[in-house]
């Protein structure tokens, strides 16, 4: 028996298998990125609370009222974004599903999508279903003419054509912690406007930047708020990425279309979280300012110890990932360097070639990417082993 075509060529994911060889090796996992933790007690109890409360059927398969609600006021909040809960929201089984639906919604075979590499791993999977094409765009590693990740524009351009439908812009950017500028940002929504494209703005850790960075949301600048579709998640920004509460956002036309996938793929989405995560949106400024601050100081805390290692730490302005230069350890390439390092000094690391195209991986084959998502007694567990190396090279 033959599987499909638009599932035969995908393989086990890179986080499996390494979460698999930390497991085997007793190392400490600095791979998949999700926490060590629990969000806030509140908001645990916020969904205990709604499952005693009978809010176990069924959610509307738009989303829960009060959820899209809460969704309407954090953007106005944070973005002075004004959107209507009713025809502009609608809420997914975690962001994944909502970037599944939103490529299901607009593209077909043949058409193309821009997709900045290194990608999140679901853009090119859900580009493959849909049996469309990805235009590779590359973030290049600071230089000495660039303090950060950056991309030649003239690359950019060219991978526009009278086929793009969508464009993915990751800010936060998942892994090398790169935080799009405004300009950047302004660049890349005049190409979609000149092509036709929507803009597909993956914002999940929009509350992970590190001042002095700032995040700018793509809708809310001029001439982009009607090709724009928002999406993002309470998994990263309140640690319950168990629950699966995913959104989008946008004008009714894009909102509708994405809709129409999403009763088709998962219908509705866990009530009693829905109900949870609209009273985390709602969690004072405090919370959020403490969010950023208790991340910058594990940020900082990892960076030190992989310096300490030996190792060239790239700038990090968002997201809980460290993109480290591991090329003189002498260990190969990055996924032989990260089973060294799961299997030797026993901390787990993902190679960052898995996410990006065949044509361009020798691009990562010198970087390891670390998560700082983690309690500080494992961060400190991690930095000790880390310390280890210098004395076995």
């Amino acid at each position: 028996m033959k599987a499909a075509d638009r599932v035969a060529s995908f393989g086990t994911t890179v986080f499996a298998e390494f979460s698999r060889l930390a497991l085997e090796h007793g190392a400490v996992n600095l791979g998949q990125g999700f926490p060590d933790f629990d969000g806030p007690d509140e908001i645990k109890a916020a969904a205990q609370n709604a499952i005693a409360a009978g809010v176990n059927q069924y959610a509307v398969s738009q989303g829960a009222v009060a959820l899209r609600q809460a969704l309407s006021a954090h953007s106005k909040r944070f973005y002075d974004q004004t959107i209507d809960p009713m025809r502009e929201v609608a809420v997914q089984s975690g962001c994944t599903e909502a970037i599944f639906d939103t490529v299901m919604a607009f593209v077909g075979p043949g058409d193309e999508v821009v997709v900045f590499e290194p990608y999140y791993d679901s853009y090119v999977a859900s580009v493959a279903m849909a049996g469309g094409v990805c235009r590779y765009v590359r973030l290049r590693a600071p230089d000495a003419t660039h303090d950060r990740y950056w991309f030649d524009e003239r690359e950019l351009a060219a991978a526009f054509s009278d086929r793009t439908k969508l464009v993915f812009v990751n800010t936060p950017h998942n892994p090398t912690g790169k935080v799009f500028t405004r300009d950047e940002l302004t660049l890349i929504g005049a190409l979609c406007t000149q092509h036709d494209a929507i803009l597909v703005s993956d914002e999940v850790y929009e509350h992970l930047v590190f001042a002095p960075a700032v995040h700018v949301r793509p809708a809310t600048l001029p001439g982009l708020g009607d090709r724009t579709i928002t999406l993002s998640s309470g998994g990263k920004s309140f640690s319950f990425t168990g629950w699966k509460i995913g959104w989008a956002i946008g004008p009714e036309p894009l909102i509708s279309a994405v809709q129409k996938a999403h009763q088709w793929v998962t219908f509705a989405t866990a009530s009693p979280f829905q109900a949870a995560i609209a009273e985390a949106l709602r969690l004072p400024d405090a919370y959020f300012q403490r969010f950023a601050a208790d991340y910058r100081a594990r940020r900082d805390k990892l960076r030190i110890a992989l310096e300490g290692a030996g190792f060239a730490v790239h700038p990090c302005d968002g997201t809980y990932f460290l993109m480290a230069d591991i090329s003189g350890a002498g260990k190969g390439d990055d996924g032989a360097f990260c089973r060294w390092l799961t299997t030797e000094i026993k901390v787990a690391a993902i190679p960052p070639s898995s996410f990006y195209s065949q044509e361009h991986k020798a691009d990562a084959h010198r970087l390891a990417r670390f998560a700082f998502c983690k309690s500080d007694a494992v961060l400190d567990e991690a930095a000790r082993r880390l310390a280890t190396i210098s004395t076995r090279k």
